[in-house]
């Protein structure tokens, strides 16, 4: 995680199944208000279990690249089998990545085991998986072996607001799995939380970006934002809030949006299947009624033929 990749990749991982998630609840929530029940994960079509598969795959490479193929000598220990201080990132890194493989293979598992009546209890024992995970990459970035006064740290402060709040919409949504505003909530900080990562990988790895007055410095192998002064620094810090702001303001507008687009389409979609299943009653109530009239004069004639015969 501490290059521009390493930022970047899980950043774009965590939009696209926050994006999933917020498709998903908005679809399900537009067509069943009245039974909509969130989900931990959502099923694809063609493969049940895309989601989850892609976050085992994803969280395994991210642990190989930490403690096998970024280091120098493809290990992350020193010859006597201690965690040198330079590799300590990395081990907090692949934690996070470690607690949500645990989450995706054990939410895979729940729903394999197939338990008669149990639905609702394996939802929520996911989704419990999932707020674990969400704590661990809160503590993880809180208690960073990387100090908390630099650029980066700023970053990393920001972050964890937005980790705090999803892991906040998860808590809440185990007892209550049929609000969406929560599933809603839940989404969007993910989404966000991909966001940040990919605006925090360009802004400490990449030098033309760096606030003025500041530089990248390598640092044991790492390289880490430095500033030339306090004043610099506090500015940075200062522009890294500002910065922010307006991707808060951003999400804001692109939840609300994408809510009213998506709304709006599956609600007209569920107007148009309601009034053909209104006409399909209408037609069957019409042919039943001709059939019955027909008999009636079938059966009239009938009677009149018969007292003809008499």
């Amino acid at each position: 995680m501490g290059s521009l990749i390493g930022h970047v990749a899980p950043g774009i991982g965590f939009f696209l199944i926050g994006l999933w998630h917020l498709f998903n609840h908005i679809k399900l929530h537009s067509l069943h208000p009245t039974t909509y029940t969130s989900s931990p994960w959502f099923p694809s079509p063609g493969f049940r279990y895309a989601e989850p598969t892609l976050i085992i795959l994803g969280t395994a490479l991210s642990i190989s690249m930490e403690l096998f193929i970024g280091p120098r000598r493809h290990q992350p220990l020193d010859d006597d089998l201690t965690i040198p201080s330079n590799h300590l990132r990395n081990f907090e890194h692949a934690s996070i990545s470690f607690s949500f493989l645990l989450y995706a293979a054990f939410a895979v598992a729940l729903d394999r085991a197939r338990l008669p009546r149990q639905r609702d209890v394996r939802a929520g024992l996911a989704q419990g998986l999932a707020a674990i995970a969400l704590l661990q990459e809160l503590l993880a970035f809180h208690l960073h072996s990387t100090d908390h006064v630099g650029v980066e740290g700023q970053y990393h402060w920001l972050l964890q607001i937005v980790i705090a709040l999803t892991l906040s919409a998860t808590l809440i949504g185990i007892p209550l799995p049929k609000s969406f505003l929560v599933g809603f909530a839940r989404s969007v900080g993910v989404c966000f939380q991909g966001v940040w990562f990919v605006v925090m990988g360009y802004g400490l790895y990449i030098p033309a970006i760096v606030p003025k007055g500041c530089f990248v410095n390598d640092e044991d192998g790492h390289k880490v934002v430095r500033c030339k002064d306090e004043d610099s620094l506090e500015r940075a810090k200062s522009l890294v809030n500002i910065l922010f702001g307006w991707f808060v303001a951003a999400m804001v507008i692109f939840s609300m949006v994408f809510y009213l687009e998506m709304a709006k389409k599956y609600v007209k979609e569920q107007e148009y299947d309601s009034l053909d299943n209104g006409e399909d009653q209408d037609d069957l109530k019409s042919q039943k009624q001709l059939e019955e009239s027909e008999h009636f004069v079938h059966g009239k004639r009938m009677m009149g033929s018969f007292d003809l015969e008499k």
